[in-house]
This record gives C-alpha cells, sequence and structure tokens, in this order.
C-alpha cells in the first residue's frame, strides 16, 4: 500500500462516493472529493472523519492515514476533472464515470476506476474514447445509442472489490 496515494471522487453523479469513502476508511487512503459548488460534498463525511492530513496523524489507528477534504468547484463541464488533473500524482486513483477523465488520468501515471467497478487501463482507453466519440457523432446527428444499464447491487460489489484492489496495491 503506497502511503503517498490519494483517492479522488468525481463526485458529480457518482452513486459510489459512500463506498468509495468505505475502502478509503478501510486501506487508510486519503481522499479528495471534487464536485461543483451547487452539489451538498460535505453530506458524504462523517463527523468524525479527519478533515487533514494532520489531523490524521494525531488520531488512534483506526484512521491512520486516512482523511478527506472537499474540493468545490465552479459550475462547468469539465470542472471537476481539470482539478483533479492538476492534483494528480503517479499512484492516485480516480473514481469517475468520465472516460475523458479516466484517460487523463493514466497519462498522469494515475489509475482510474468507473462506477460499476472497471479499472481503465492504457491498453484500452483508445478505444473507449474511440466509442464515445462514435456515439457522440451519431447523437449529433440526431440518432440514438444505447444509455448505460441500470445500476445493481452487483455493481456496488465490484466497485468495491476492484477499487479495494486498487488502494491496496
Amino acid at each position: 500500500m503506497s502511503c503517498n496515494r490519494t483517492l479522488y471522487i468525481d463526485a458529480d453523479a457518482c452513486p459510489v462516493t459512500r463506498e468509495a469513502l468505505a475502502c478509503a476508511r478501510r486501506t487508510r487512503v486519503p481522499v479528495v472529493i471534487a464536485g461543483n459548488t451547487t452539489q451538498n460534498l460535505e453530506r458524504h463525511i462523517r463527523r468524525d472523519d479527519p478533515r487533514d492530513a494532520s489531523h490524521a496523524r494525531g488520531r488512534d489507528a483506526t484512521h491512520g492515514g486516512f482523511w478527506v477534504d472537499v474540493l468545490d468547484v465552479s459550475i462547468g463541464a469539465d470542472s471537476a476533472d481539470f482539478a483533479i488533473v492538476e492534483r494528480l500524482q503517479p499512484d492516485d486513483v480516480v473514481v469517475t464515470q468520465d472516460i475523458g477523465l479516466a484517460s487523463m488520468a493514466l497519462g498522469r501515471g494515475a489509475a482510474a476506476i468507473g462506477v460499476r467497478g472497471r479499472v481503465y487501463t492504457k491498453a484500452t482507453i483508445d478505444m473507449d474514447l474511440f466509442i464515445r466519440h462514435e456515439e457522440k457523432k451519431v447523437r449529433r446527428a440526431g440518432g440514438r445509442t444505447r444509455g448505460p444499464a441500470a445500476f445493481t447491487s452487483d455493481d456496488r460489489e465490484c466497485f468495491t472489490r476492484n477499487l479495494t484492489d486498487l488502494l491496496t496495491r
């Protein structure tokens, strides 16, 4: 487990924020939740969660290196994405539904995981971006593309399992 690793959560419409925080608490990895200022990101944080590294070090062993902070960004397309990317370090982990952010994270040496538990890889990200582009072209031309399947408890379990694996590597 890397003591310098941070978990970033792209909280815009993220259905697994609670699960991501639970994984981080268990693995003692610090967290930054990023989202626009219209969201109440603080609702995901427990009252007893340390809010910065200095408070985490002063806590008992159950908190270890875990702490959680909120990164409020302005309203606008990709604001949270760019705020996350500019802070990323190699070995950090990003939770996102956005393939573009996943691609930028991989380019910075970080890991990226989707909300259904799919771990993005350098080997497949170009194809993911291509498919996104092609689907966008179809929609712009007035066509329809298939939306995502309903989010299930199996998706949540897969996410939790794969995120735990990423955080403990």
